[in-house]
């Protein structure tokens, strides 16, 4: 097949003529190749040197020089602060998400708000902040920030999404996996542009399976077997190939050798299950067949062991200062309830916990008594007809969780961890759901990465959604994870985005 290549006489010659008359339209540049993790981090250098550019140039506005007025430890003091204060701003409008980044509309709205928001939040630590002592350098500062950082943002989408700066990739596989791979990186199936954000450009898929011959997969071609691997990646310039079969464990000697050629020639291969959970944050519990390390940490991590003992001690304070906010609250919650829908005021539910242990989970009632006297275990729904007017405000702002403090004082639960799951759905779900139990390797907790990532379970394939955020979780568990966790909870109660 090289020979065919090199004589012009290749099966995928069509396919360079399209690329070649596409690239001869388009503006000459160097191909960038920008990897996920490039992407983030580019964005958040150019966010960090503009938001600081912006303090520096509306402090030196106001006729100082920032060296002479202050020493180099404050100056760090300054920075440093607006940087941490930026980055936490940053995950609550959640900035750094590629998909939002690609999309002018929606990265103004995000990122302009992170911007006068951190500026704001900044300017009232005036110890750690410069003294801009009129208003009219507050409002510069606040001016030159968002100008720069929603120009920054603006530019970004509209450059960086460009063929040349994204990772041009061959999928092995065209089955099942290949599909939902396609899809997944789908993010805007009518744009002329469908894989902007995720920084991929499908080139073609590779698959054994006569019936896939001359198919395609979203309109992206299947250029042939694995005979057609190796010289694809060559002449069609691929920087990844990304491998789609579930049970990759169980593929032939000859398919393993064509990819090994393939890390030879430099060019990287991936599992579909890490793209999959590096882009949506969740372990793709269909594809990843029995290999646990795909699903599961390795266990041998001495940070991770560090940080869930730290977590632990962090647990145990803040479950002492939700005692205190519980005593407040529960006298208000007991007064309204007792108006519109009188009964106890907490309601006790059977739980399964870290290891399969059962415990009692306690919540604010927010719904009539004896709401399942009729239809026993339900699943719970957004617009239950059972929850009270009370229940309902409670829901929005996430506090009937706060009794649960009790929990995190008793060592049930931790603030952050997969939510607990009743019993009874245990049993049934462990069964349909492979790696399910996989979640009770950690403490439960109040609030959670799939709590803040998607809705209510009312299905069995809501479940599944939300096992493979559990996953995620339990696999990545950190310091990182779990602020952005904090942040993602505290705008779903600031917004009333609860259910």
């Amino acid at each position: 097949m090289d020979a065919e290549i090199r004589s012009g006489r290749s099966p995928l010659k069509p396919l360079h003529d399209a690329a070649d008359s596409g690239r001869r339209r388009r503006i000459s540049l160097p191909r960038m190749h920008m990897r996920t993790s490039e992407r983030k981090l580019l964005l958040l250098a150019v966010d960090l040197v503009i938001i600081n550019a912006a303090l520096t140039l509306a402090w030196m506005l106001g006729g100082k020089s920032p060296v002479a007025a202050q020493t180099l430890l404050s100056l760090y003091k300054w920075f440093i602060t607006l940087t941490v204060v930026w980055g936490v701003c940053a995950l609550f409008f959640d900035v750094y998400d590629l998909a939002r980044a690609a999309s002018t509309t929606q990265i103004v709205r995000s990122a302009g708000a992170a911007a006068l928001v951190s500026v704001s939040v900044y300017i009232l630590t005036p110890w750690f902040a410069p003294p801009l002592a009129s208003r009219t350098l507050i409002f510069g500062f606040a001016l030159l920030a968002w100008l720069g950082i929603v120009g920054w943002r603006v530019a970004y989408a509209q450059l960086f999404v460009q063929p040349w700066f994204k990772r041009r990739a061959l999928v092995v596989g065209a089955g099942w996996a290949g599909r939902s791979l396609e899809e997944m990186l789908r993010v805007t199936p009518h744009d002329a542009n469908p894989y902007r954000g995720t920084g991929y450009e499908l080139v073609g898929f590779i698959d054994d399976n006569p019936t896939y011959a001359g198919a395609s997969v979203g309109g992206v071609p299947v250029l042939g077997g694995r005979q057609a691997l190796a010289p694809a990646v060559q002449s069609l310039q691929i920087d990844e190939v990304i491998l789609a079969i579930t049970h990759r464990h169980a593929i032939d000697s000859a398919l393993f050798d064509d990819l090994l050629r393939c890390r030879e020639l430099g060019v990287q291969v991936t599992p579909m299950a890490v793209i999959y959970e590096r882009l949506n944050g969740r372990v793709p519990v269909d594809h990843v067949g029995r290999d646990l390390y795909a699903a599961l940490p390795t266990g041998d991590n001495a940070y991770e062991r560090f940080y869930l003992g730290l977590k632990r001690l962090f647990d145990g304070a803040t479950g002492l200062l939700g005692l205190a906010a519980l005593a407040v609250a529960a006298p208000v919650v007991a007064l309204a309830n007792a108006l519109t829908a009188p009964g106890p005021l907490f309601y006790r539910q059977q739980r399964v916990g870290k290891g399969g242990r059962l415990f009692m989970v306690y919540k604010f009632r927010s719904m009539v008594p004896n709401a399942e006297s009729q239809s026993g275990a339900v699943w719970a729904a957004a617009n239950d007809s059972r929850i009270t007017p009370v229940g309902k405000i409670l829901r929005k702002t996430r506090l009937d969780e706060l009794p649960q403090v009790i929990n995190i004082v008793r060592g049930e639960m931790s603030l952050i961890g997969p939510r607990p799951e009743r019993p009874e759905f245990v049993e049934d779900l462990a069964k349909t759901l492979p790696f399910y139990r996989a979640r009770h390797a950690v403490r439960p907790g109040i609030t959670g990465w799939a709590q803040v990532q998607y809705r209510y379970a009312n299905s069995v394939e809501d479940s599944k959604i939300k096992l493979e955020y559990d996953l995620y979780y339990v696999k990545h568990v950190g310091a990182l994870l779990d602020l952005r966790i904090i942040l993602r909870t505290i705008q779903v109660m600031l917004l009333f985005k609860g259910q």
